[in-house]
């Protein structure tokens, strides 16, 4: 079960969004977890909703002047509404002017109470990614993640195979690494999984005779990314004897693996001497974004082979 506390947000984002601290530090401890989320249906962050309440209610000074127009007595009960929404943080956004009601009731009900100079949407925009982040389902492959023509490509094998002296090639062709080794993916959304390097290993391909490979410092900032959505997985495995004429020559159904519920889809290489696997992988991805356009090469041959096969038996 994933988790976040309301210190640890605080911490993480306070100097990218201005965080200050303003009411409500007992709260600081009040933790958000992920079968919290799934199990409601509450929003992450959004604007103060009082019918609806979000998990973060943010302020701009458009919910402010609401607040402000009140008299004490319908002030006390808009407050109650949000205590009994359970809301574990309370953000002003892009504006200065903090009622001393919304004060007290923090510290009351120790619920933190932020402020930043930022404005509401762009807050809640890095807010919500953060937590999303903090919050999905994670899950750690062996194999070396890469941007290979803007494709998040994961390529696999067994140990011994040569995946990490193929990432290298890929990276002089121009491909990025994200992780080598283990990657730990993250389902950021119902269809997106998002990977990253563990941070011990950032920046680092270990390749057999030559050891640990700092690909920043050989290559540049740009033969390195930080994260990239997880698209294709590339199989490598050695055929039974190197023999590549008893192995299916066109397979007739999509290969897909299963990763935090989420088809990827996957293709299976050969290796055997002389074969370029940089540009098969290449082709693979190229490949990828054909279907993803509605190019099915496979089907496009197939249906001419069949037109083909008509048109000679009209013939006879």
């Amino acid at each position: 079960m994933a988790q976040v506390d309301i210190r640890r947000l605080f911490e993480d984002k306070q100097e990218r969004l201005g965080l200050v601290w303003v009411a409500g530090e007992g709260g600081a401890d009040k933790i958000l977890d992920s079968e919290l989320v799934n199990a409601s249906n509450k929003g992450l962050i959004g604007h103060m909703n009082l019918i609806h309440p979000n998990w973060v209610q943010v302020f701009s000074s458009i919910e402010l002047d609401y607040l402000h127009s009140l008299d004490a007595e319908a002030m006390q009960a808009s407050l109650q509404l949000l205590d009994h929404g359970s809301t574990l943080c309370l953000i002003i956004a892009g504006t200065d002017e903090i009622p001393q009601a919304l004060v007290a009731y923090a510290d009351q009900t120790h619920t933190p109470l932020f402020h930043s100079p930022k404005n509401s949407v762009h807050l809640m925009w890095l807010v919500r990614h953060y937590i999303v982040a903090a919050l999905a389902e994670s899950t750690t492959r062996h194999g070396v993640f890469l941007d290979v023509m803007g494709i998040g490509v994961l390529i696999t094998g067994d140990s011994g195979v040569g995946k990490s002296e193929l990432g290298l090639e890929l990276i002089t062709r121009g491909s990025s690494l994200v992780a080598d080794d283990i990657t730990e993916f993250y389902r950021t959304s119902p269809d997106t999984l998002e990977g990253k390097c563990p941070d011990l290993l950032r920046d680092f391909l270990e390749v057999r005779g030559l050891g640990m490979l700092n690909i920043r410092t050989m290559f540049g900032e740009t033969a390195v990314r930080l994260r990239k959505s997880l698209k294709l997985i590339v199989h490598l495995h050695r055929p039974p004897g190197g023999d590549l004429s008893k192995l299916e020559r066109l397979p007739l159904n999509a290969s897909h693996q299963e990763i935090l519920g989420i088809q990827i889809n996957t293709v299976s290489i050969p290796v055997t001497a002389g074969r370029n696997l940089a540009v098969l992988v290449e082709a693979a991805a190229r490949n990828y974004v054909l279907q993803e356009r509605g190019i099915d090469t496979m089907k496009e041959f197939f249906d001419r082979h069949q037109a083909e096969m008509e048109r000679d038996l009209e013939d006879r």
